[in-house]
């Protein structure tokens, strides 16, 4: 039997735990970025195998805007934050009051916006993993593709060489006024990467 599926109830407990404090963080976070309240759902926390990740946005061929960081220390990996591209203009229409001028493209101050704002929110799931492993996990300095969904993961591949066949799926929700804007978190750990989680947290791998 292979580590994917000899995840129990226990471990997928511990992961939406990590999940549910790092939505927590991610709000914090945005609401001092914006400097006004930002809310996010209890987010939905699972693990997928490695080929279902692009089916969860839409399938390999839904253009997505997609922040990528590799993640470097104890536990290295592979992290992603996924927005369809009309979440992303509601998300800078809504909350940074940001008119798109053209609905086919986005202004560089407009990746820069989405840039920091998947900094931040990648930046605080991963700082509640690192808090309840005590393992370093740090992410490099992130990068902005709007591409196909299957082209941003393959082009992790490519530069880093083989993932992990397991990814932690986290799909986050901001809480507006009006309307809610959605957006995917994907941690793929490297092939180890998983079971040094796992017992660095006291939960038995085996």
């Amino acid at each position: 039997m292979g580590f994917f599926e000899s995840l129990g109830e226990f471990k997928l407990d511990v992961l939406r735990e990590i999940g549910n404090i790092g939505a927590g963080h991610a709000a914090t976070a945005l609401s001092r970025l914006l400097d006004r309240p930002v809310d996010m759902d209890v987010p939905k926390v699972r693990l997928l195998p490695f080929e279902q990740i692009a089916d969860e946005v839409g399938g390999a061929e839904q253009v997505v805007i997609a922040i990528y960081f590799r993640v470097e220390g104890d536990a290295p990996g592979h992290l992603f934050f996924m927005f369809e591209l009309e979440p992303a203009r509601r998300l800078l229409s809504d909350l940074l009051n940001v008119k798109i001028e053209d609905e086919d493209c986005f202004s560089d101050m407009d990746i820069s916006a989405l840039s920091e704002i998947g900094n931040i929110l990648a930046g605080s799931y991963l700082s509640s993993l690192a808090d309840f492993t005590h393992l370093t996990m740090t992410p490099t300095v992130p990068q902005l593709a709007i591409d196909m969904a299957g082209a941003v993961l393959n082009y992790g591949l490519i530069q880093y060489g083989e993932m992990g066949d397991c990814a932690l799926f986290i799909d986050t929700k901001f809480l507006q006024e009006y309307r809610d804007i959605q957006g995917t978190f994907f941690l793929i750990p490297d092939p180890d990467s998983f079971g040094k989680i796992f017992a660095a947290l006291g939960v038995p791998t085996e």
